[in-house]
């Protein structure tokens, strides 16, 4: 590992984990103006993380260590994988270090960790929230793992960045199996990102609300810590749509600074793309009840299961 390599794997971390809340910012801008409304604008995320690391923190009187350690877990998980995904460069240290089942149990961890938290402190709400919170990930991570499983058979490799490589090498063509886990990443992105149609982030509503249920006793630099990694790991999710489907402008590594002048506005405009995408999705779409979110991660299952028998049983 070259000093070159550590100063553009960091690089990348800290462009991701800054680029997080604005990428956020820009779906709720983009919403607000399909809806014709003004939006709160773009540095809304910032002005809000900045206001709760001002505040003093309050916490339940049973609350246990396990409690104040969430959300540094849960944000040094969310930055650990913007390491491993191919953002901007794919020749990084940490990217050949894991591959794509690493990067699911990172997910899992932070998901873990999280519903302990809400049931840490005891309330109805906390416990509700991370109930939901693991049967979406129960359903959510068997489809996440079938789409890696074709895209990493597609490219022989498990490897993210070697599998963004591979793709961007490949003439341009339509792949039905990469057309089949396409649509199902997408919808496991909108179930474990907590956005609409599977749950809506802007609502406290008892019978609708997934992710804030779990949140709810978190206040000031710990609620702050989680609002980021979730903005981090809706960044992520965008980062690893990219990279498995639309690969190409990535830089070849660090000893590539040519390819850096590309890859910057390559990955914003691709990412203006996505959040422009997923606000159109959620204004198209209405909230679906709580009983039919197991019935839209099957959907999302069988369809990466369709990808991948369409590659095994014909090749394409």
């Amino acid at each position: 590992m070259n000093i070159t390599g550590v100063t553009a794997q960091c690089t990348e971390i800290a462009m991701s984990v800054a680029a997080a809340p604005l990428l956020l910012g820009w779906v709720n801008q983009c919403r607000a103006w399909l809806q014709n409304r003004r939006g709160p604008g773009l540095l809304q995320p910032y002005r809000q993380l900045r206001k709760l690391f001002h505040k003093d923190a309050v916490l339940a009187a049973n609350a246990s260590p396990l409690f104040r350690l969430v959300p540094y877990v849960e944000f040094a998980s969310m930055g650990l994988a913007a390491a491993i995904i191919p953002s901007l460069w794919t020749g990084l240290p940490f990217g050949a270090a894991a591959d794509t089942i690493a990067l699911v149990g990172l997910f899992a961890t932070a998901r873990l960790f999280l519903a302990l938290a809400a049931m840490d402190i005891g309330t109805a709400f906390g416990s509700l929230g991370a109930r939901r919170e693991m049967l979406v990930g129960f359903l959510a991570e068997p489809a996440l793992l079938m789409v890696f499983f074709t895209t990493s058979l597609i490219a022989n490799s498990t490897s993210l960045p070697t599998i963004a490589d591979s793709f961007a090498r490949h003439p341009l063509a339509l792949y039905p199996s990469l057309a089949f886990a396409g649509v199902a990443f997408l919808m496991v992105l909108l179930a474990e990102n907590a956005r609409i149609p599977v749950d809506n982030p802007a609502t406290h509503l008892e019978l609708t609300m997934i992710h804030e249920a779990m949140v709810l006793e978190y206040s000031a630099r710990h609620l702050a810590l989680i609002e980021w990694s979730a903005a981090l790991k809706l960044f992520n999710y965008a980062c690893i749509g990219l990279a498995l489907f639309l690969p190409w402008g990535l830089a070849q590594g660090p000893a590539d600074p040519g390819g850096l002048l590309i890859a910057l506005p390559a990955t914003a405009f691709k990412l203006l793309l996505v959040g422009a995408g997923l606000a159109l999705i959620e204004t198209l779409n209405a909230k679906m009840r709580l009983f039919r979110a197991p019935e839209f991660l099957a959907t999302a299952f069988l369809l990466a299961v369709l990808g991948l028998l369409v590659h095994l049983l014909l090749g394409s």
